[in-house]
């Protein structure tokens, strides 16, 4: 590699380790259909990795041919694809409230991909789309090689409770909620508002229940109470992946379709 040529990937590394093909053009000083055969020199030579039209990655050098990141990974996420945040499972792990590492970084955004997943360098990117009404409650982070967005721990709560299945199901989610400290619950109770949806007020309130004081949920009568008022008509799936069918609750409206959950108990 030139002296050039290393020197402007090492400009652009130092503001971030994804850049477009103009921001290497400018770099450069070239114009942007003199760059391709320098791209093309850069990806055979394992330099860079192209991740989607126009958009590559700097490979470091002491990441390896399999390199997997914890954190860059997540910065790589949100350059993925737009208005992008990591969530679900992923979000569950950085909080902490579970020590089981998803082998798929959870990316939610509110644009359709024809690919539902990517792998980059080793690592699979699982991109789930929601409605713009549900794409809120974010933070910004800042890793060692960038920044990534991240739903905060009420949202993380709310989407876990929206979509099991991407969370490593209920049975993991009802595990996982005595751990889920500094809940700040009257932004849940907020954000189930917004979210509009009736099956996370049923899930929620059945697994709250079950989980009595082993879920620090304050002024639990006033707020049960509020939440059995929010239900919606008919009965939710407690896991929408699980079998068909179950035992009805009726205080919750759900089916409990997973084994051991009636009595609060989660089965080996």
């Amino acid at each position: 590699m030139s002296r050039e040529l290393a020197k402007a990937l090492t400009h652009l590394a130092s503001r971030a380790p994804v850049f477009t093909v103009e921001e290497f053009a400018q770099v450069m000083g070239r114009p942007k259909n003199k760059t391709w055969r320098v791209l093309h020199f850069l990806l055979e030579g394992g330099w860079i990795e192209r991740l989607s039209k126009g958009k590559y990655l700097i490979i470091p050098l002491e990441a390896g041919p399999e390199a997997t990141w914890s954190e860059d990974a997540m910065v790589i996420a949100c350059h993925l694809v737009e208005l992008a945040s990591i969530a679900y499972w992923s979000a569950c792990h950085y909080w902490g409230w579970t020590e089981q590492v998803p082998r798929t970084v959870f990316v939610q955004t509110t644009q359709r991909k024809l690919r539902t997943t990517q792998v980059v360098l080793g690592v699979q990117y699982k991109f789930v789309h929601v409605r713009p009404r549900k794409f809120f409650g974010h933070l910004k982070r800042t890793a060692d090689r960038g920044t990534f967005t991240i739903t905060d721990r009420e949202k993380t709560l709310i989407d876990a409770l929206d979509h099991p299945e991407f969370c490593g199901g209920i049975r993991l989610i009802m595990e996982m909620l005595p751990a889920a400290e500094h809940i700040n619950w009257d932004k849940v109770d907020r954000y189930m508002e917004r979210m509009g949806s009736g099956a996370i007020y049923k899930r929620l309130g059945f697994l709250a229940e079950r989980l009595g004081t082993r879920l620090a949920l304050p002024d639990r009568d006033k707020r049960l109470a509020k939440w059995r008022s929010r239900l919606t008509g008919g009965y939710a799936p407690l896991d929408p992946e699980g079998p068909p069918g179950g035992r009805a609750d009726s205080r919750w409206r759900v089916r409990v379709n997973v084994s051991g959950l009636e009595n609060g108990l989660v089965t080996p």
